[in-house]
């Protein structure tokens, strides 16, 4: 991309929003401005720019994002088909496995969900589409990661906060490097509590008809009710058929 394609007060204005999360839901300027980096001029304007737009609200010193925001996500959803064909065997998973399956792709160092089915709560925070967790320590990020060349891996390993979210996490790089190995041989990843206590979860690849890996597959348990070691056993037969019904349909 040339230089004088790149639109800066565009992608300044994406940071601002960015800036805005569960842990942060209402921001300030001078608070806005320290998590993104920018100056608070920048920011100011940022702010009082999609205020002006309706995709904030502005109390006078609080800014807070309004469900117009949830637009620019939803663009997403609807213009990939991915989620719609993968959402009615997704229902049937979970219905047969009795817990929660989900749907997700990369982005950066992140997976975001693009299609779920919930049995029951089984994590602190409300997972939906849209949900974002760190690659890393999950169970659909460990297969996209697997998937993809062994130095972009690196690369986004490199990128990545690799914070011990429980004293069961992975963050040595070179030992995430070689769970990614054994994650492409064995075809799966399992997750031991690595993403939060009580959690287990396993993942398979999506794939298209042409072999690529286009998204993940999951089922998570409670560990008190199923533990790590039996996931396989249970609930990888009942992913693989779910993997072979979608690959002829996704692109």
């Amino acid at each position: 991309m040339r230089e004088t394609d790149f639109v800066s007060g565009f992608a300044r204005g994406l940071k601002v929003i960015e800036a805005f999360g569960e842990a942060q839901p209402r921001l300030s300027i001078a608070e806005a401005s320290k998590l993104t980096g920018l100056d608070r001029a920048t920011v100011r304007r940022s702010l009082l720019t999609l205020s002006e737009l309706g995709y904030a609200d502005y109390d006078g010193k609080f800014f807070t994002l309004t469900p117009k925001v949830l637009r620019l996500g939803h663009a997403y959803l609807s213009a990939t088909p991915l989620p719609a064909i993968v959402q009615p065997h997704l229902d049937q998973l979970s219905e047969k496995a009795g817990q929660s399956a989900s749907a997700s792709v990369l982005d950066g160092t992140e997976v975001v969900y693009v299609a779920r089915a919930s049995q029951r709560r089984v994590m602190s925070i409300n997972l939906m589409p849209g949900s974002r967790l760190p690659a890393y320590c999950a169970s659909m990020g460990r297969v996209l990661l697997a998937a993809l060349p062994e130095s972009e891996a690196r690369a986004i390993l490199a990128r990545t906060e690799l914070k011990a979210n429980t004293p069961h996490t992975k963050t040595d790089p070179e030992e995430l490097m070689a769970e990614l190995r054994k994650v492409r041989e064995q075809g799966y990843a399992l997750i031991d509590q690595e993403l939060e206590l009580g959690l287990c979860s396993i993942a398979v690849p999506l794939m298209n008809a042409r072999g690529q890996v286009v998204a993940a597959l999951n089922i998570g348990a409670p560990a008190a009710l199923v533990a790590a070691a039996e996931l396989a056993k249970r609930y990888l037969p009942l992913l693989k058929e779910t993997q072979a019904a979608l690959r002829p349909l996704v692109q």
